[in-house]
């Protein structure tokens, strides 16, 4: 494990390598405890730097078994070796290198480099795991056409894959084979992939716009190929949506995907190899929800458009993460957006991007998507960057619009093919296409925290002009006490009464181009003129801008924008705010020791929304999803008690429940299906409503019945699912429940990837028992604490999803995440940190609670020999 050096990287400090590697050839000779790695690297040194320059190569923990240059043995005295770097003191301007070293893959429990889970060799090199593998100038800007060789044992790895096409394949002697993968395109070390094993395979092919057959492979553990058949369909609709919406083409011959159990990411895009974590993969009704076949579709997608965007042209260095991650995020949005509903997307979108990036730019984790220093790279790999990074490539194609952002991105393509670009590169390209000045509208890849904007509007009839004040600010972040004004493209609609569209003579005091109000200034004054009667104002529609609005609205435009906006986004926007302003009036109602109540008025649009059959079902069913208790507690700021927020959304959920009983029952029954399982957006929309409509019920008289019955008719995961987390969540401890989760373990004891939906559902129960179940859970012979997947779903569910038990009072929840993180952390250094971010807003608790996850914090920092990516987060957390 490597532990924290105190190093900054900061990005002033970029400067080119002296050296170049242009071509690699690596030999691996596959052995569980001993393998022996044999590179062959042709090193350049660049024009002008000094002869007398020495070549320092990265490593981590490895050990050094030969070293020679142009087939000469190297004497001790000419180069310096330790487990983590190698620096060859006076090397020649351009050389051939040999180094072997040797790993051991079994023993690899960080799953960074080359290591070996479930009898498969797999690697995992982004950011700074090939450094794992061999000495190396580990950056992103170092370019590398590589040449691999692979040996194993044919009985225990039959299959042997790795970057670009298949070249050469036979037998050795002593039951062991080879194969020769070259990959002609020059790509970074962290792209670099190996996968070796025994996997059962499903093929296909796609034939590309210019007529090109590609050979596609996905790899699953043998037995499970017929789980394979969603990813497969998803791989060949992004591959012919890529064509369409960007012109891009896949380049090589063969695209394999592998999918492994023990995996620190979601998915790799390593060029021509991507690695999934399986759970982004394998799905059937019977084990997968809809949202897994729409998670699986969405990943599949990003990591196949990685060939273009981060592939093809990856980043100059790592501070550039967002122009690979942020812009390809943009993409699979794009494409999922095309393939399901985009008005349901972009509210998914922006609730993820609420639930995970606002708290980053409010609390001390915050970070601009272009980070300018960074400790460890491996804890920016964050919602700011991912999530952030696409809105602000969105806000681009709102500025310039769809023509000439395309065009934008045509020339990106052409211009800087087969490089390491940055941020200036990419905004660049949109500046020489419009002709726009893109500077201000830059401070978003710069500046972190989220902007808001205040509002408030003035009619005036005699002289028939309507006037927005809007004024921005951007509120102080850990390492910006002073902020620049932003350029904020602010989409915007004036309503009449009767639902229509307003029409406005002129415009002054900003420029507003197709529905958009450009914001460049602190404060500014813009007035239509012509608009006889005073409209309802809807703002940021389609989430144009990651921003907050404090806006002057009476409830009675905000009732009305709910029910008639024409902006799907600023529809639902609107009851959502609704919402959220009752949650937080309950609230503040509980601690004074009131009863909480609500507006007839409100609980009515409830029902009314979810039977306006004008609206897609997946829209109403996330109209009806109160806002989380996290979301709530960001919107109140300070003072948190977490059993408050949830007595009051509790109070909500009953009110709509029984000023709606008719209607919901009603039109539950209606979605009853009883047709063959699609995964379809439309089918999935219909579960989900009708899933909704049952947490409501569920909390009525015979709720626990009625739960019961969903989960024993249920005929695919989504359902099932559903109804168990309803029994366990509205009926903790009742019989049903206790039926319902022994069933539940029963029927896919098996299954790791169905059991973590078990542990989850568990994990989020609410109540201060909770994290008594979850300590007993993690003794469980389907839960491992060397798996990822299992951590995240206990116990990263148990810390990040469920507010009461986490925050229990009396500290216990933190006392438990804090054994548990600094155990996993021995293991898995990444898993820890990662888990450790659910402390991020601890500030904002009531001040006993705050003393109690203070302590936590301070015993992670205190403890022993912490990683380095461990001990960043924390003391960042703290800071």
């Amino acid at each position: 494990m490597r532990t924290d050096t105190g190093q900054v990287f900061k990005l002033e400090d970029y400067r080119p390598n002296d050296f170049s590697i242009p071509q690699t050839g690596l030999t691996f000779r596959l052995s569980p405890d001993a393998t022996r790695v044999t590179g062959v690297l042709t090193i350049e040194r660049r024009d002008g730097a000094a002869a007398s320059t020495s070549l320092v190569l990265d490593g981590d923990g490895l050990v050094l078994k030969r070293i020679a240059i142009d087939g000469r043995e190297l004497a001790p005295a000419e180069y310096l070796a330790t487990p983590d770097q190698l620096t060859i003191l006076r090397p020649p301007a351009r050389f051939q290198l040999l180094l072997e070293t040797e790993i051991a893959p079994a023993s690899n429990e960080a799953l960074m480099g080359l290591y070996r889970s479930s009898n498969v060799y797999c690697t995992q090199c982004e950011a700074e795991g090939f450094r794992r593998i061999t000495y190396f100038l580990d950056r992103p800007d170092i370019l590398s056409v590589y040449t691999v060789r692979i040996e194993a044992r044919l009985d225990e790895a039959p299959l042997l894959l790795s970057n670009g096409n298949p070249v050469e394949s036979g037998a050795l002697a002593d039951g062991w084979h080879f194969a020769v993968w070259d990959d002609p395109f020059p790509k970074p070390s962290y792209l670099f992939a190996l996968v070796a094993g025994n996997l059962g395979k499903v093929a296909d092919s796609f034939v590309t716009m210019s007529g090109r057959e590609v050979e596609l492979g996905i790899f699953v553990e043998p037995g499970k190929e017929g789980l394979a058949g969603y990813a497969m369909d998803a791989l060949k609709r992004s591959m012919q949506w890529d064509e369409q919406a960007f012109g891009r083409e896949y380049d090589l011959d063969v695209f394999n995907i592998v999918a492994v159990s023990d995996f620190n990411m979601g998915a790799m895009e390593n060029k021509g190899l991507n690695i999934f974590n399986d759970k982004y993969v394998l799905a059937d009704r019977e084990t997968a929800t809809d949202a897994d076949f729409a998670n699986i579709e969405a990943i599949i997608a990003h990591e196949y458009f990685h060939n273009w965007t981060g592939n093809r042209i990856t980043c100059r260095d790592w501070f550039q993460l967002c122009l690979k991650e942020g812009l390809t995020v943009f993409r699979d949005h794009e494409f999922s957006a095309d393939q399901r509903s985009r008005a349901v997307k972009r509210i998914a979108e922006v609730r993820t991007l609420r639930a995970h990036q606002f708290p980053e730019d409010q609390g001390p984790l915050a970070h601009p998507v272009r980070p300018r220093r960074y400790r460890e790279i491996n804890n920016f790999y964050t919602a700011t960057v991912y999530e952030k990074g696409s809105e602000v490539v969105r806000m681009i194609r709102t500025i310039l619009g769809a023509e000439a952002f395309r065009a934008g991105m045509d020339l990106y393509f052409e211009r800087h093919d087969g490089e390491a670009a940055t941020i200036e590169d990419f905004l660049k390209v949109f500046e020489d296409v419009s002709g726009r000045d893109l500077s201000q509208f830059a401070l978003w890849y710069h500046q972190a925290g989220t902007p808001n904007l205040t509002v408030s509007s003035t009619h005036n009839p005699a002289t028939r002009e309507f006037t927005l004040e809007i004024e921005q600010s951007v509120p102080p972040t850990p390492s910006e006490s002073r902020k620049r004004l932003m350029h904020i493209p602010l989409a915007f609609g004036l309503v009449g009464a009767g639902g229509e569209p307003v029409a406005y003579g002129g415009v002054e005091g900003a420029t507003v181009e197709d529905g958009v109000i450009h914001i460049r200034k602190r404060r500014q004054m813009v007035r239509f003129s012509g608009v006889a009667e005073r409209p309802a104002v809807s703002l940021n529609r389609g989430f144009s801008a990651p921003i907050t609005l404090s806006v002057e609205q009476k409830a009675d435009d905000q009732f009305f924008l709910a029910g008639h906006d024409s902006d799907a986004f600023a529809r639902w926007q609107a009851f959502n705010t609704l919402l959220t302003d009752a949650l937080i009036a309950a609230f503040r109602q509980i601690l004074g020791g009131a009863k909480p109540a609500f507006t007839a008025r409100l609980t009515g649009l409830a029902g009314k929304i979810a039977g306006d059959e004008t609206l897609e079902p997946a829209y109403r069913a996330l109209a009806l999803s109160l806002p989380g208790e996290a979301d709530i507690a960001r919107d109140i700021g300070t003072n948190i008690d977490p059993d408050a927020i949830f007595a009051a959304r509790e109070a909500l959920a009953l009110a709509i429940a029984r000023a709606n009983q008719q209607t919901f029952t009603d039109l539950y029954g209606r979605l009853a299906g009883d047709g063959p399982f699609s995964p379809d957006a439309a089918s999935a929309g219909r579960r989900a409503l009708r899933n909704i409509l049952l947490d409501y019920l569920s909390l009525l008289p015979k709720g626990a019945a009625l739960a019961a019955r969903h989960f024993e008719t249920a005929t695919n995961m989504t359902d099932r699912a559903a109804a168990l987390t309803v029994l366990a969540h509205r009926h903790d401890g009742s019989p049903e429940a206790i039926t319902a989760l022994a069933d539940f373990e029963a029927r896919y004891g098996a299954d790791p990837l169905v059991m973590d939906k078990w542990f989850q559902i568990q994990a989020s129960v609410p109540g201060r028992r909770t994290v008594d179940t979850v300590r007993e859970l993690t003794g469980h012979a389907a839960f491992s604490m060397a798996n990822p997947n299992r951590v995240r779903s206990l116990v990263g569910t148990f810390a990040s999803a469920n507010q009461t038990g986490f925050h229990r009072a009396d500290g216990e929840g933190y006392r438990f995440f804090t054994q548990t993180v600094l155990e996993v952390e021995k293991r898995n250094p990444q898993v820890a940190a990662r888990l450790a971010t659910a402390l991020r807003s601890w500030r904002s608790l009531e001040p006993g609670r705050q003393a109690k996850a203070r302590e936590a914090l301070l015993a992670i920092a205190g403890a022993e020999n912490l990683s380095a990516d461990l001990r960043d987060i924390v003391e960042r957390t703290l800071a």
